[in-house]
């Protein structure tokens, strides 16, 4: 530490500098690694399944442990890069400022920019709720509120970068469009009700106290935010690896046992029963994203149409029964009623517009 002098006071030691290495060096030598994986995933999975355990190819079993042995690790390496770069991103996003800007905002506009902001930030259905209370207290609409409570979990960034990476960006372009428009759609509905009295006193009492200060927030520099990537992979990944290996299964068994004629018949375009269907058998599954993707892409491939399969997964991520059990934390029934009515209208919508189009 340097000495003090009459002139001038003692001064702390400079923080030291992160390493090469701590800064990210080491994603130079992941990146490539990641790559190889993945380009050597479908030969290592048949390798394993038709030669390793010996199984026929084109028979139902062999077709399962291929579609299990192959995605399994995909979605896990596509899930590692796209939580990474997302999280590194969303270092970027201030959850203050957003809620800043929204109560600047009024309705029709607002509910635009909180539906966008949804996609961009990073809270499920159980990170959403405090925030739903926050942006109330900032004084943010009701209805705009709901059009990010919408957003949130079903548009989120991961399931995004997921649809892009397997299934294209057309069909990943549809879901986040049509996702921004029930949301938006949702808050500009409940916000005509007026159902402000509708949430719990408890709620109603912390949005009637003071809001204290709060205070500055501060810029992550470069280690910081890899530093907060990894976390977010390791959180993420860590905790969501179940329901993606329970998907997985599902979907590997679809893929090999379930007739193609069936699927097509019961979820297919022409059963008019197939959107509500699809929403009814959603609504009490709890998957995010991640581990409902494997089973969307088996149905697909088995002739369910486009519109019933954005509608089951749509009910999975964003009207899930569980979701309902945590909002009933901060909203009485009769506002949970009308939440749920307003986003299965709109999810109908999307299937049976996808199914008649496309």
């Amino acid at each position: 530490m340097p000495e003090p002098t009459c002139c001038a006071p003692a001064q702390p030691d400079p923080a030291p500098r992160a390493g090469f290495w701590r800064r990210g060096g080491w994603l130079l030598v992941a990146l490539p690694a990641w790559i190889l994986a993945y380009r050597a995933l479908k030969p290592l999975a048949d390798a394993l399944a038709f030669r390793g355990l010996g199984l026929a190819p084109g028979s139902h079993l062999g077709e399962a442990v291929a579609f299990l042995a192959y995605d399994l690790p995909k979605v896990l390496l596509l899930l590692t890069a796209v939580v990474f770069g997302v999280t590194f991103l969303q270092t970027f996003v201030s959850p203050r400022r957003v809620r800043d800007a929204l109560a600047r905002r009024a309705a029709g506009a607002g509910n635009v920019m909180a539906a966008l902001f949804g996609i961009v930030t990073p809270f499920c259905s159980c990170s959403a709720v405090p925030l739903f209370i926050g942006f109330l207290r900032a004084g943010v609409p009701l209805g705009v509120t709901f059009s990010f409570l919408v957003a949130a979990p079903m548009v989120n960034e991961v399931a995004l970068g997921l649809l892009l990476a397997m299934f294209g960006w057309k069909i990943a372009a549809l879901y986040a469009g049509t996702g921004v428009a029930i949301a938006v759609f949702a808050g500009l509905v409940l916000g005509r009700l007026r159902m402000e009295h509708q949430l719990e006193d408890w709620v109603q009492a912390a949005l009637a106290a003071p809001v204290l200060g709060e205070g500055e927030e501060t810029r992550p520099g470069w280690t910081e935010r890899v530093d907060e990537s990894v976390r977010g992979v390791r959180d993420i990944v860590g905790k969501v690896w179940p329901y993606i290996a329970a998907g997985i299964a599902v979907g590997a068994f679809i893929h090999g046992f379930v007739p193609e004629g069936l699927m097509a018949g019961v979820l297919g375009r022409q059963a008019w029963y197939s959107v509500p269907l699809a929403v009814l058998v959603g609504v009490p599954l709890y998957s995010n994203a991640a581990g409902i993707l494997p089973i969307v892409e088996a149905l697909l491939a088995k002739g369910a149409a486009l519109g019933s399969t954005l509608a089951f997964m749509m009910a999975v991520i964003g009207l899930s029964l569980p979701e309902a059990v945590i909002l009933r934390k901060v909203l009485k029934p009769r506002l949970i009623g009308a939440f749920v009515g307003v986003v299965a209208a709109g999810i109908l919508a999307v299937g049976y517009l996808f199914n008649a189009i496309l």
